[in-house]
Protein backbone atom coordinates (compact mmCIF):
# COMPACT_ATOMS: atom_id res chain seq x y z
CA UNK A 1 0.00 0.00 0.00
CA UNK A 2 3.24 2.29 -0.47
CA UNK A 3 3.74 4.86 2.15
CA UNK A 4 -0.22 4.80 3.38
CA UNK A 5 -0.90 8.46 1.61
CA UNK A 6 -4.41 8.29 0.29
CA UNK A 7 -5.37 10.24 -2.83
CA UNK A 8 -8.40 10.32 -5.08
CA UNK A 9 -9.52 12.61 -8.03
CA UNK A 10 -12.52 12.45 -10.40
CA UNK A 11 -13.87 9.46 -8.06
CA UNK A 12 -17.56 8.52 -9.14
CA UNK A 13 -19.23 7.60 -6.44
CA UNK A 14 -22.16 5.28 -6.80
CA UNK A 15 -23.16 3.28 -4.03
CA UNK A 16 -20.37 0.66 -3.74
CA UNK A 17 -19.44 1.56 -7.03
CA UNK A 18 -16.48 4.14 -6.42
CA UNK A 19 -15.06 3.86 -10.30
CA UNK A 20 -11.36 5.23 -9.36
CA UNK A 21 -8.08 3.15 -8.69
CA UNK A 22 -7.16 3.48 -5.17
CA UNK A 23 -4.31 5.37 -4.13
CA UNK A 24 -1.87 1.98 -3.87
CA UNK A 25 -3.43 1.35 -7.50
CA UNK A 26 -2.75 4.70 -9.08
CA UNK A 27 1.00 4.97 -7.57
CA UNK A 28 1.89 1.49 -9.01
CA UNK A 29 0.13 2.37 -12.19
CA UNK A 30 -2.71 0.60 -11.79
CA UNK A 31 -4.06 -3.07 -11.67
CA UNK A 32 -5.01 -5.05 -8.56
CA UNK A 33 -4.02 -4.14 -5.19
CA UNK A 34 -3.78 -6.81 -2.41
CA UNK A 35 -4.96 -4.44 0.10
CA UNK A 36 -7.68 -3.28 -1.71
CA UNK A 37 -8.89 -6.95 -2.38
CA UNK A 38 -8.43 -7.93 1.17
CA UNK A 39 -10.58 -5.02 2.74
CA UNK A 40 -13.21 -5.51 -0.26
CA UNK A 41 -13.44 -9.33 0.88
CA UNK A 42 -13.65 -8.78 4.23
CA UNK A 43 -16.08 -5.90 3.98
CA UNK A 44 -18.22 -8.80 2.37
CA UNK A 45 -18.15 -10.61 4.70
CA UNK A 46 -19.08 -8.32 7.64
CA UNK A 47 -22.34 -8.00 5.23
CA UNK A 48 -23.17 -11.43 4.91
CA UNK A 49 -23.06 -11.77 8.83
CA UNK A 50 -25.22 -9.03 8.58
CA UNK A 51 -28.36 -11.08 7.67
CA UNK A 52 -28.08 -13.37 10.34
CA UNK A 53 -27.74 -10.43 12.53
CA UNK A 54 -30.88 -9.51 10.96
CA UNK A 55 -32.54 -12.86 12.21
CA UNK A 56 -31.40 -12.34 15.48
CA UNK A 57 -32.84 -8.98 15.42
CA UNK A 58 -35.95 -9.75 14.14
CA UNK A 59 -35.93 -12.97 15.84
CA UNK A 60 -36.39 -11.52 18.99
CA UNK A 61 -38.90 -8.93 18.27
CA UNK A 62 -41.47 -11.68 17.31
CA UNK A 63 -43.26 -13.79 19.55
CA UNK A 64 -41.77 -17.12 20.59
CA UNK A 65 -44.11 -19.12 18.60
CA UNK A 66 -42.74 -17.51 15.49
CA UNK A 67 -38.64 -17.27 16.25
CA UNK A 68 -37.62 -20.03 14.11
CA UNK A 69 -39.70 -18.99 11.17
CA UNK A 70 -38.16 -15.74 11.48
CA UNK A 71 -34.44 -17.22 11.80
CA UNK A 72 -35.33 -19.60 8.43
CA UNK A 73 -36.82 -16.85 6.05
CA UNK A 74 -33.77 -14.77 6.22
CA UNK A 75 -30.89 -17.51 6.26
CA UNK A 76 -33.11 -18.92 3.33
CA UNK A 77 -32.69 -15.66 1.26
CA UNK A 78 -28.89 -16.11 1.79
CA UNK A 79 -29.56 -19.30 -0.27
CA UNK A 80 -31.88 -18.20 -2.72
CA UNK A 81 -30.33 -15.07 -3.63
CA UNK A 82 -27.19 -15.93 -4.23
CA UNK A 83 -27.92 -18.29 -6.29
CA UNK A 84 -30.47 -15.90 -8.42
CA UNK A 85 -27.19 -12.93 -8.08
CA UNK A 86 -24.77 -15.43 -9.77
CA UNK A 87 -27.33 -16.74 -12.09
CA UNK A 88 -28.73 -13.30 -13.70
CA UNK A 89 -28.95 -10.97 -10.69
CA UNK A 90 -25.53 -9.60 -10.60
CA UNK A 91 -25.99 -9.23 -14.88
CA UNK A 92 -29.05 -7.91 -14.96
CA UNK A 93 -27.51 -5.23 -11.73
CA UNK A 94 -24.26 -4.14 -13.40
CA UNK A 95 -23.99 -5.89 -16.73
CA UNK A 96 -23.52 -3.63 -19.78
CA UNK A 97 -26.43 -1.19 -20.21
CA UNK A 98 -30.06 -1.61 -21.83
CA UNK A 99 -31.11 1.76 -22.65
CA UNK A 100 -30.58 3.27 -18.98
CA UNK A 101 -33.03 0.97 -17.17
CA UNK A 102 -31.39 -2.48 -16.94
CA UNK A 103 -28.16 -4.74 -17.73
CA UNK A 104 -28.00 -7.66 -20.29
CA UNK A 105 -27.43 -10.83 -19.65
CA UNK A 106 -23.49 -10.77 -20.85
CA UNK A 107 -22.49 -12.09 -17.41
CA UNK A 108 -25.03 -14.99 -17.06
CA UNK A 109 -23.81 -17.46 -14.81
CA UNK A 110 -20.60 -15.14 -13.87
CA UNK A 111 -19.41 -15.81 -17.54
CA UNK A 112 -16.74 -13.41 -17.45
CA UNK A 113 -16.55 -12.39 -14.29
CA UNK A 114 -13.25 -13.66 -13.20
CA UNK A 115 -10.01 -12.33 -11.56
CA UNK A 116 -9.30 -9.95 -12.89
CA UNK A 117 -10.38 -6.23 -12.78
CA UNK A 118 -13.46 -4.13 -13.99
CA UNK A 119 -14.13 -0.72 -14.41
CA UNK A 120 -16.80 -0.81 -11.26
CA UNK A 121 -13.56 -1.31 -9.11
CA UNK A 122 -10.32 -1.42 -10.75
CA UNK A 123 -7.88 -2.48 -7.87
CA UNK A 124 -9.59 -5.07 -6.83
CA UNK A 125 -11.10 -8.46 -8.86
CA UNK A 126 -14.33 -8.48 -10.75
CA UNK A 127 -14.72 -11.65 -8.62
CA UNK A 128 -14.45 -9.66 -5.76
CA UNK A 129 -16.92 -6.72 -6.52
CA UNK A 130 -19.22 -9.44 -7.82
CA UNK A 131 -19.70 -11.45 -4.05
CA UNK A 132 -19.32 -7.94 -2.67
CA UNK A 133 -22.55 -6.79 -4.30
CA UNK A 134 -24.61 -10.21 -3.79
CA UNK A 135 -24.21 -9.50 -0.24
CA UNK A 136 -26.29 -6.06 -0.38
CA UNK A 137 -28.59 -7.62 -2.80
CA UNK A 138 -28.77 -10.56 0.20
CA UNK A 139 -29.62 -8.30 2.72
CA UNK A 140 -32.44 -6.44 1.13
CA UNK A 141 -34.94 -8.77 0.40
CA UNK A 142 -34.01 -9.41 4.17
CA UNK A 143 -35.40 -6.68 5.59
CA UNK A 144 -38.89 -6.94 4.41
CA UNK A 145 -39.14 -10.30 6.76
CA UNK A 146 -39.70 -7.55 9.29
CA UNK A 147 -43.21 -6.25 7.64
CA UNK A 148 -44.95 -9.93 6.90
CA UNK A 149 -43.42 -11.84 10.37
CA UNK A 150 -46.02 -13.63 11.81
CA UNK A 151 -48.31 -14.61 9.15
CA UNK A 152 -46.95 -15.46 6.16
CA UNK A 153 -46.78 -18.99 4.20
CA UNK A 154 -43.02 -19.70 4.10
CA UNK A 155 -43.65 -21.22 -0.04
CA UNK A 156 -45.10 -17.71 -0.81
CA UNK A 157 -42.55 -16.01 1.12
CA UNK A 158 -39.71 -18.16 -1.01
CA UNK A 159 -41.28 -17.19 -4.72
CA UNK A 160 -42.08 -13.50 -3.71
CA UNK A 161 -38.44 -12.81 -3.12
CA UNK A 162 -37.29 -14.62 -5.76
CA UNK A 163 -39.73 -12.64 -8.27
CA UNK A 164 -38.97 -9.29 -5.92
CA UNK A 165 -35.16 -9.75 -6.46
CA UNK A 166 -35.26 -9.88 -10.33
CA UNK A 167 -38.30 -7.25 -10.59
CA UNK A 168 -37.64 -4.72 -8.24
CA UNK A 169 -34.14 -4.86 -6.35
CA UNK A 170 -31.97 -6.06 -9.61
CA UNK A 171 -33.80 -3.27 -11.89
CA UNK A 172 -33.44 -0.46 -8.46
CA UNK A 173 -29.70 -1.32 -8.21
CA UNK A 174 -28.75 -0.94 -12.53
CA UNK A 175 -30.66 2.86 -12.24
CA UNK A 176 -28.75 4.12 -9.48
CA UNK A 177 -25.31 2.25 -9.64
CA UNK A 178 -24.81 0.66 -12.88
CA UNK A 179 -23.11 1.86 -15.35
CA UNK A 180 -25.72 3.68 -17.56
CA UNK A 181 -28.24 3.67 -15.04
CA UNK A 182 -30.55 6.57 -15.69
CA UNK A 183 -30.31 7.62 -12.07
CA UNK A 184 -26.88 7.46 -11.81
CA UNK A 185 -26.83 9.55 -14.81
CA UNK A 186 -28.95 12.08 -13.68
CA UNK A 187 -26.41 12.65 -10.40
CA UNK A 188 -28.08 10.57 -7.95
CA UNK A 189 -25.55 10.14 -4.72
CA UNK A 190 -26.30 6.97 -3.27
CA UNK A 191 -22.75 5.67 -1.66
CA UNK A 192 -23.55 2.62 -0.48
CA UNK A 193 -27.58 1.70 -0.49
CA UNK A 194 -29.88 4.60 1.02
CA UNK A 195 -31.91 3.92 -2.26
CA UNK A 196 -31.22 0.90 -3.47
CA UNK A 197 -31.41 -1.07 -0.20
CA UNK A 198 -33.78 0.96 2.25
CA UNK A 199 -36.23 2.81 0.22
CA UNK A 200 -36.35 -0.06 -1.98
CA UNK A 201 -36.97 -2.46 0.91
CA UNK A 202 -38.87 0.23 2.77
CA UNK A 203 -41.17 0.41 0.09
CA UNK A 204 -41.46 -3.53 -0.33
CA UNK A 205 -42.37 -3.53 3.55
CA UNK A 206 -45.31 -1.11 3.39
CA UNK A 207 -46.75 -2.89 0.56
CA UNK A 208 -46.46 -6.34 2.18
CA UNK A 209 -48.32 -4.80 5.50
CA UNK A 210 -50.97 -3.65 3.18
CA UNK A 211 -51.19 -6.60 1.06
CA UNK A 212 -50.98 -9.33 3.87
CA UNK A 213 -53.51 -7.22 6.58
CA UNK A 214 -53.16 -7.27 9.64
CA UNK A 215 -52.14 -9.93 12.02
CA UNK A 216 -55.43 -11.61 13.98
CA UNK A 217 -55.90 -9.68 16.88
CA UNK A 218 -53.97 -6.21 15.97
CA UNK A 219 -53.05 -4.10 17.66
CA UNK A 220 -55.24 -5.26 20.97
CA UNK A 221 -53.61 -8.32 22.09
CA UNK A 222 -50.23 -8.46 20.58
CA UNK A 223 -47.35 -9.46 22.62
CA UNK A 224 -44.08 -7.66 23.65
CA UNK A 225 -40.89 -8.84 21.93
CA UNK A 226 -40.17 -12.16 23.27
CA UNK A 227 -36.25 -12.21 24.01
CA UNK A 228 -34.86 -8.46 24.10
CA UNK A 229 -31.15 -9.76 24.48
CA UNK A 230 -31.34 -11.59 21.24
CA UNK A 231 -32.54 -8.80 20.02
CA UNK A 232 -30.06 -7.09 21.32
CA UNK A 233 -27.31 -9.34 19.57
CA UNK A 234 -29.09 -8.94 16.50
CA UNK A 235 -28.35 -5.36 16.59
CA UNK A 236 -25.06 -5.71 17.78
CA UNK A 237 -23.93 -7.89 15.13
CA UNK A 238 -26.15 -5.32 12.22
CA UNK A 239 -23.79 -2.08 13.72
CA UNK A 240 -21.08 -4.46 13.50
CA UNK A 241 -21.34 -5.66 9.84
CA UNK A 242 -22.26 -2.01 8.64
CA UNK A 243 -18.59 -1.28 8.62
CA UNK A 244 -18.10 -3.32 6.00
CA UNK A 245 -21.39 -2.35 4.17
CA UNK A 246 -20.54 1.71 4.18
CA UNK A 247 -16.47 1.38 4.94
CA UNK A 248 -16.49 -1.23 1.79
CA UNK A 249 -18.27 0.60 -0.59
CA UNK A 250 -15.20 2.64 -0.82
CA UNK A 251 -13.97 -0.52 -2.72
CA UNK A 252 -10.59 0.16 -1.41
CA UNK A 253 -8.23 0.12 1.94
CA UNK A 254 -8.01 4.35 1.59
CA UNK A 255 -8.98 7.55 3.34
CA UNK A 256 -12.16 7.13 2.04
CA UNK A 257 -13.16 3.96 3.39
CA UNK A 258 -12.15 5.51 6.63
CA UNK A 259 -13.97 8.25 6.66
CA UNK A 260 -17.01 6.24 5.70
CA UNK A 261 -16.03 4.32 8.83
CA UNK A 262 -16.15 7.05 11.15
CA UNK A 263 -19.20 8.87 10.45
CA UNK A 264 -21.21 5.45 10.61
CA UNK A 265 -20.30 5.18 14.11
CA UNK A 266 -21.24 8.45 14.95
CA UNK A 267 -24.43 9.05 12.90
CA UNK A 268 -25.85 5.35 14.93
CA UNK A 269 -24.40 6.64 18.73
CA UNK A 270 -26.50 9.99 17.70
CA UNK A 271 -29.65 8.24 16.96
CA UNK A 272 -29.42 5.37 19.38
CA UNK A 273 -29.05 8.88 21.93
CA UNK A 274 -32.11 10.69 20.56
CA UNK A 275 -34.51 7.69 20.70
CA UNK A 276 -33.44 7.14 23.92
CA UNK A 277 -34.13 10.85 24.76
CA UNK A 278 -37.36 11.36 23.04
CA UNK A 279 -38.35 8.09 25.06
CA UNK A 280 -37.45 9.28 28.22
CA UNK A 281 -39.44 12.89 27.30
CA UNK A 282 -42.73 11.08 26.17
CA UNK A 283 -42.47 7.95 28.44
CA UNK A 284 -40.41 8.98 31.37
CA UNK A 285 -37.91 6.24 31.00
CA UNK A 286 -35.58 5.00 28.39
CA UNK A 287 -35.76 1.18 26.63
CA UNK A 288 -33.11 -1.26 25.10
CA UNK A 289 -35.51 -1.40 22.39
CA UNK A 290 -36.28 2.07 21.86
CA UNK A 291 -32.00 2.34 22.06
CA UNK A 292 -31.43 -0.11 19.24
CA UNK A 293 -34.04 0.51 16.90
CA UNK A 294 -32.78 4.56 17.36
CA UNK A 295 -29.23 3.33 16.15
CA UNK A 296 -30.20 0.72 13.66
CA UNK A 297 -32.33 4.20 11.67
CA UNK A 298 -28.94 6.59 12.26
CA UNK A 299 -27.27 3.20 10.37
CA UNK A 300 -29.65 3.16 7.86
CA UNK A 301 -30.07 7.20 7.09
CA UNK A 302 -25.82 7.77 6.73
CA UNK A 303 -25.41 4.67 4.69
CA UNK A 304 -26.37 6.56 1.43
CA UNK A 305 -24.35 9.69 2.41
CA UNK A 306 -21.35 7.96 4.23
CA UNK A 307 -19.03 8.57 1.88
CA UNK A 308 -20.05 12.95 0.93
CA UNK A 309 -20.60 14.27 4.68
CA UNK A 310 -18.56 15.71 7.40
CA UNK A 311 -18.58 14.06 10.78
CA UNK A 312 -20.81 16.84 12.09
CA UNK A 313 -23.24 16.52 9.12
CA UNK A 314 -23.42 12.59 10.16
CA UNK A 315 -24.26 13.55 13.71
CA UNK A 316 -27.13 15.98 12.23
CA UNK A 317 -28.25 12.81 9.85
CA UNK A 318 -28.17 10.12 12.95
CA UNK A 319 -29.88 12.65 15.04
CA UNK A 320 -32.67 14.15 12.46
CA UNK A 321 -32.98 10.35 11.47
CA UNK A 322 -33.67 9.15 15.69
CA UNK A 323 -36.38 11.72 15.54
CA UNK A 324 -38.11 11.42 12.35
CA UNK A 325 -38.09 7.64 12.62
CA UNK A 326 -39.29 7.58 16.35
CA UNK A 327 -42.41 9.65 15.26
CA UNK A 328 -42.67 6.88 12.28
CA UNK A 329 -42.86 4.29 15.00
CA UNK A 330 -44.72 5.38 17.57
CA UNK A 331 -47.34 7.66 16.09
CA UNK A 332 -47.73 7.41 12.36
CA UNK A 333 -48.28 3.76 12.52
CA UNK A 334 -51.19 3.84 15.06
CA UNK A 335 -52.92 6.36 13.27
CA UNK A 336 -52.81 5.13 9.93
CA UNK A 337 -53.23 2.05 11.58
CA UNK A 338 -51.37 -0.64 9.32
CA UNK A 339 -49.78 -3.29 10.70
CA UNK A 340 -45.80 -3.61 10.13
CA UNK A 341 -45.09 -5.68 12.40
CA UNK A 342 -41.14 -4.98 12.89
CA UNK A 343 -41.57 -1.36 12.21
CA UNK A 344 -39.28 -2.19 8.41
CA UNK A 345 -41.15 0.69 6.51
CA UNK A 346 -41.22 2.90 10.01
CA UNK A 347 -37.35 2.66 10.00
CA UNK A 348 -35.44 1.51 6.80
CA UNK A 349 -38.38 2.75 4.61
CA UNK A 350 -38.49 6.42 6.23
CA UNK A 351 -35.05 6.10 7.23
CA UNK A 352 -34.11 5.50 4.12
CA UNK A 353 -36.02 8.51 2.81
CA UNK A 354 -34.50 10.82 5.37
CA UNK A 355 -30.75 9.86 4.59
CA UNK A 356 -31.18 10.20 0.99
CA UNK A 357 -32.54 13.37 1.11
CA UNK A 358 -30.09 14.48 3.64
CA UNK A 359 -27.14 13.77 1.25
CA UNK A 360 -28.76 16.70 -0.75
CA UNK A 361 -28.64 18.63 1.96
CA UNK A 362 -24.94 17.96 3.49
CA UNK A 363 -22.67 16.44 0.49
CA UNK A 364 -19.62 18.45 0.38
CA UNK A 365 -16.89 18.32 -2.30
CA UNK A 366 -14.69 18.75 0.36
CA UNK A 367 -15.02 14.97 1.68
CA UNK A 368 -15.30 13.53 -2.00
CA UNK A 369 -14.51 15.58 -5.44
CA UNK A 370 -16.38 12.56 -6.59
CA UNK A 371 -19.61 13.67 -5.38
CA UNK A 372 -21.18 17.28 -5.54
CA UNK A 373 -22.09 20.37 -2.62
CA UNK A 374 -25.81 20.21 -1.31
CA UNK A 375 -27.78 22.77 -0.59
CA UNK A 376 -26.47 23.59 2.53
CA UNK A 377 -22.94 24.15 0.94
CA UNK A 378 -24.61 26.12 -2.40
CA UNK A 379 -26.10 23.73 -4.65
CA UNK A 380 -29.62 23.39 -4.11
CA UNK A 381 -29.76 21.50 -7.68
CA UNK A 382 -28.42 18.20 -5.68
CA UNK A 383 -32.16 18.14 -3.38
CA UNK A 384 -33.98 18.05 -6.37
CA UNK A 385 -31.96 15.40 -8.29
CA UNK A 386 -32.52 13.38 -4.75
CA UNK A 387 -35.98 14.37 -4.33
CA UNK A 388 -36.67 12.79 -7.92
CA UNK A 389 -34.25 9.79 -7.21
CA UNK A 390 -36.55 8.96 -4.50
CA UNK A 391 -39.61 9.56 -5.80
CA UNK A 392 -38.84 7.11 -8.21
CA UNK A 393 -37.34 4.65 -6.55
CA UNK A 394 -40.19 4.41 -3.88
CA UNK A 395 -42.91 4.56 -6.06
CA UNK A 396 -41.67 1.86 -8.40
CA UNK A 397 -40.62 -0.47 -5.45
CA UNK A 398 -44.22 0.34 -3.99
CA UNK A 399 -46.06 -0.15 -7.02
CA UNK A 400 -44.23 -3.21 -8.36
CA UNK A 401 -44.10 -4.93 -5.15
CA UNK A 402 -47.83 -4.85 -4.43
CA UNK A 403 -47.98 -6.33 -7.76
CA UNK A 404 -45.99 -9.12 -6.74
CA UNK A 405 -48.14 -9.88 -3.39
CA UNK A 406 -50.85 -9.80 -5.40
CA UNK A 407 -50.42 -12.34 -8.11
CA UNK A 408 -48.26 -14.54 -5.51
CA UNK A 409 -51.69 -14.61 -3.32
CA UNK A 410 -53.64 -15.94 -6.54
CA UNK A 411 -51.14 -18.31 -7.27
CA UNK A 412 -50.43 -19.90 -3.66
CA UNK A 413 -52.00 -17.76 -1.25
CA UNK A 414 -50.25 -15.76 1.12
CA UNK A 415 -51.20 -15.99 4.75
CA UNK A 416 -51.42 -18.86 6.97
CA UNK A 417 -54.65 -20.06 8.24
CA UNK A 418 -56.40 -18.11 11.52
CA UNK A 419 -55.41 -21.44 13.16
CA UNK A 420 -52.13 -21.51 11.99
CA UNK A 421 -51.40 -18.03 13.19
CA UNK A 422 -52.59 -18.81 16.44
CA UNK A 423 -50.54 -21.79 17.18
CA UNK A 424 -47.69 -19.88 15.55
CA UNK A 425 -45.61 -20.20 12.63
CA UNK A 426 -42.95 -22.42 13.76
CA UNK A 427 -45.02 -25.46 14.44
CA UNK A 428 -47.50 -25.25 11.52
CA UNK A 429 -44.71 -23.95 9.07
CA UNK A 430 -41.88 -25.92 9.91
CA UNK A 431 -42.47 -28.49 12.70
CA UNK A 432 -40.55 -26.78 14.66
CA UNK A 433 -39.70 -25.14 18.29
CA UNK A 434 -37.51 -22.33 19.29
CA UNK A 435 -37.77 -23.44 23.09
CA UNK A 436 -38.37 -26.61 24.85
CA UNK A 437 -39.54 -26.81 28.52
CA UNK A 438 -39.21 -29.85 30.55
CA UNK A 439 -41.12 -29.92 33.36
Amino acid sequence: MGNGTVKWSGVLAAGGCVVAASASAAEGGGGIDSGDTAWVLMSAALVMLMTPGLAFFYGGLVRKKNVLSVLIQCMMILCVVTLQWALIGYSLSFGPDVKGVIGGLDWFGLRGVDAGASSYAPSVPHSAFMVFQAMFAVITPALIVGAFAERIKFSAFVLFTLLWSTLVYDPVAHWVWGEGGFLRGMGALDFAGGTVVHINAGAAALAAALALGRRSGFPRTLSPPHNLPLAVLGAGLLWFGWFGFNAGSALGANGLAAHAFVVTHLATAAAGLVWSLLDVASYSRATILGMITGAVAGLVAITPAAGFVTPLGAVLIGAGSGGICWVSVNVLKARVGYDDTLDAFGVHGVGGLWGALATGLFATVAVNTGGANGLFYGNPALLWIQTKAVAVTFAYALGMSWVLFKVVDRVIGLRVSEHEERVGLDLTQHREAGYTVID
